[in-house]
């Protein structure tokens, strides 16, 4: 529970038979509900015709059972979750996003930003294409079908047309006969395909979305890697369509954004979140009493600083499981009075105690702030807080919502200060060379801790940057 934002889960399903995919891909987009809250959409292909339903809301309230009764059966659908990193809260940003054209349709989804989004819609704009949403999907889209109407399939198209984007993009295509999926050349998103036992395979951002429609996980995209799936149970890699880079996934999927049961790249998002635990207690011990974490996705990484230290792991933050993550709140507000609703603090586990509280990270400090003040009122006799992540400095431009150094409290405050600010005893953050032990690799991107961006940034990069545009 913190202050940053991830933009999309992506799914796709193939069965060599008509199915129920609607209610499949329901599934599967329930196990991805971490990823995005802010609205949902599902797209069923009937044999070339598709039927497409997509609004703003959690999976559960855009999918009514009488809803996923109208989609027909099919052997080929897709289904998103969305935070939009790039593009406001409008239904029409949702996806899927489909296409028509005298070649045939096409939906895709799309989890990450591109680096080189203003450019490209300018480029588009001025060869006489009309933007409906103002989201970076549509640019992709856009060039996918550019290509299309000058190939023989879409797979060519899609070899067409990515080598032009920058950034972040784990794809999902569907066409009347194919299934794509696509992970960047850096691989910043994850991106994974399993195979059902009925036949068919299934591809998503986490391995936990293959698990919860039975799919066995067969491995990870590899970064730049298309794979194209067809009815009749073909799979084809192609590693080639976008050329090199080294791999940067970001490290914050590992210390956020997945679901502790997922495995990425081969690691197991919970080990790497007690392993970061672990690395705290050794880079800034404290005597206390207790360690508790900020759920969710401080709990493991409470365990593993607890095991590590020897001090006793305790529950001492409760969480309403019936409230969206406090940063889908769109105003600071709104957010603040969620953390209230949201959490509550168990006073028999830390009344008189000293407290390690654990958490994944600090950005604009609020957050922090009134979960300190929840521990205080409890009786808390001192809170240490530790952090599984490095300082936040700089804007991420790949689909974490952190577009402006003005509202990173690290950017202004030593750690003494910002320890002060949210009211702790003591502040540590995870030293920034621990990073890779996460991970397994060097392989990851730190950027908004270190500045070092892998692909080239544009000047503007806002989060709202075509909305402004367009209102001008």
């Amino acid at each position: 529970m913190h202050e940053i934002h991830e933009e999309c889960g992506v799914f796709g399903i193939l069965t060599p038979q008509p199915e129920n995919l609607a209610h499949l891909t329901y599934c599967g987009l329930f196990a991805l509900q971490h990823r995005g809250q802010e609205g949902a959409g599902i797209s069923v292909n009937d044999d070339g015709v598709f039927t497409t339903h997509k609004d703003l809301g959690l999976v559960g309230q855009v999918f009514t059972p009488q809803i996923l009764g109208s989609f027909p059966q099919g052997r080929i659908a897709v289904g998103h979750t969305r935070y939009g990193t790039t593009g406001g809260s409008q239904r029409r940003n949702c996806q899927p996003m489909e296409v028509n054209h005298h070649k045939g349709k096409m939906a895709l989804v799309h989890n990450g930003n591109l680096s080189n989004a203003g450019r490209l819609r300018s480029v588009l704009e001025q060869r006489g294409a009309i933007f409906h949403t103002t989201s970076d999907t549509e640019i992709i889209a856009y060039l996918i079908t550019q290509a299309r109407l000058q190939t023989d399939s879409i797979e060519d198209a899609v070899r067409l047309a990515v080598p032009q984007l920058e950034g972040a993009f784990s794809l999902i295509i569907m066409s009347a006969q194919k299934l794509i999926a696509v992970r960047d050349p850096n691989g910043f998103r994850p991106l994974c395909i399993g195979r059902l036992p009925q036949g068919g395979y299934v591809t998503a951002s986490e391995s936990c979305a293959l698990s919860a429609v039975g799919a066995e996980f067969l491995r990870d995209l590899e970064p730049g890697e298309m794979i194209v799936l067809t009815p009749d149970g073909k799979m084809q890699s192609d590693r080639r369509y976008c050329g090199t880079a080294p791999k940067r996934t970001c490290i914050f999927e590992y210390i956020y954004f997945a679901r502790p049961d997922s495995v990425l790249d081969g690691v197991s998002v919970h080990a790497a979140r007690k392993k970061a635990g672990a690395l705290l207690a050794a880079a800034h011990p404290v005597n206390a009493d207790a360690v508790i974490g900020v759920p969710d996705s401080g709990l493991d990484a409470a365990l593993g600083f607890a095991e590590a230290s020897g001090i006793p792991y305790g529950i001492g933050l409760i969480k309403n499981k019936y409230i969206g993550r406090t940063f889908i709140a769109p105003s600071q507000s709104e957010r603040d009075s969620g953390v209230q609703l949201k959490l509550s603090a168990i006073r028999e586990t830390v009344a008189g105690k000293r407290i390690v509280l654990i958490d994944d990270s600090i950005v604009r400090g609020t957050t922090s702030r009134r979960i300190v003040s929840l521990l205080r009122q409890a009786g808390a006799a001192e809170i240490h807080m530790r952090i599984s992540a490095p300082p936040f400095l700089h804007p991420c431009y790949y689909g974490t919502d952190i577009d402006s150094e003005e509202n990173l409290i690290a950017n202004h405050h030593t750690v003494g200060e910002i320890a002060e600010i949210i009211g702790a005893d003591s502040l540590g953050f995870l030293p920034l060379d621990a990073l890779p032990a996460l991970a397994g690799s060097d392989g990851i991107c730190t950027a908004c801790f270190t500045g070092d961006y892998p692909t080239a940034v544009e000047q503007d990069e806002a989060k709202d940057r075509f909305e402004r545009k367009i209102h001008r």
